[in-house]
């Protein structure tokens, strides 16, 4: 009998569902929130209401580009934790609903984990073990995973998250939300070695991003003249922002290029550690440019076996949901009705 997976993920301000059979990938559809532009960022209430008045229609569009009846689902997975809590009761009660009317199983999915598993959608996949540098807005990870089931975070950021850096550093420079793809945009067509920003010298395998985004800050307040921890403001608003302007591709470059060296010298690190030759990267920004030529590079350079998702499977999707579902129902690891989403939770 084939296992088909309806999954639900709404855990920020995307609307999706997906259905996987059999660990194959029949639909992901995604409905998208631009309402949250004109802010800068995204505005918790606004998503949860675009998550109602989304995720019917989302999850209808699903089950048609499947092929697929309500009837034929074996289970329904949504995600429970990590996220903006209005945006998973949203996802979370929907699910909820059709497991008690289709009397179907209801699997629970943590969203960082999908992003891991998401490098099992293709058909060249990892081999078990392998390591994966998860990197998205709210988190920074390496992960070791043992099985489909069996994932442990080796390392993370102890402040800010990689994708927060670029996105705080555009808002800096000026750039509109959401600014982490127009850093990669702009970087495209500047010269990285032009601008030094510092690497933080952490131990061990975890990250921080916190310093940078300092760096950064007085290096722009003194139009270039340094990127050291500087309280005194020597450039007025007007020589700040022409020193912006005319440098603004060096200057993404440059904190693109810093923020992918420490990303990598940490991921070089745990492969050394491990001596885990599998090498995955998923997340949000793994659907940068820059970090994904590096990462291939270093690979390459490494002798690795590199591993990236498609584009549509990096930022936030179902199909992720769907497939660390299938892996779940396998070992029959269902939960109960009475579960309830967690904005913040632990592997």
């Amino acid at each position: 009998m084939p296992i088909t997976i309806l999954a639900i993920e709404s855990s920020c301000d995307e609307t999706s569902a997906a259905v996987c059979r059999d660990g194959k990938i029949l639909s992901n559809s995604i409905a998208n929130q631009t309402v949250h532009e004109q802010f800068g960022g995204v505005v918790p209430e606004l998503a949860s209401r675009a998550h109602m008045q989304n995720i019917v229609p989302v999850v209808d569009a699903a089950l048609h580009n499947a092929g697929c009846q309500l009837d034929s689902i074996n289970a329904i997975a949504f995600t429970q934790a990590p996220g903006l809590i209005g945006s998973l009761l949203v996802g979370a009660q929907f699910a909820k609903s059709l497991s008690l009317a289709l009397d179907k199983p209801l699997i629970a999915v943590h969203h960082m984990q999908a992003h891991v598993l998401a490098n099992l959608i293709p058909e060249k996949r990892p081999s078990f073990p392998f390591l994966c540098l998860t990197v998205s807005g709210g988190h920074t990870q390496i992960v070791q995973c043992d099985s489909p089931t069996q994932l442990h975070v080796i390392g993370e950021t102890i402040d800010d998250a990689a994708g927060e850096a670029f996105d705080k550093t555009a808002k800096m420079l000026g750039l509109p939300y959401p600014g982490g793809p127009l850093i990669d945009k702009h970087a495209a067509n500047g010269n990285a070695k032009r601008f030094k920003f510092p690497e933080p010298q952490i131990p061990g395998l975890d990250f921080s991003f916190s310093g940078l985004k300092t760096s950064i800050l007085y290096f722009l307040k003194n139009a270039g003249t340094s990127n050291l921890f500087k309280e005194e403001f020597l450039a007025d608003e007007s020589t700040r922002q022409k020193f912006i302007d005319e440098n603004l591709a060096d200057i993404c470059a440059s904190v693109q290029e810093r923020i992918v060296s420490i990303l990598l010298n940490k991921l070089k690190k745990a492969a050394a550690e491990t001596g885990i030759t599998d090498i995955c990267l998923a997340g949000g920004v793994s659907a940068n440019s820059g970090l994904r030529k590096a990462f291939r590079a270093l690979g390459e350079k490494e002798h690795w076996n590199t591993y990236i998702p498609a584009f549509e499977y990096c930022t936030d999707n179902a199909a992720m949901i769907a497939i660390t579902g299938y892996y779940k129902y396998l070992e029959n690891d269902f939960t109960e009705l009475s579960i309830s989403p967690t904005a913040r939770a632990e592997w």
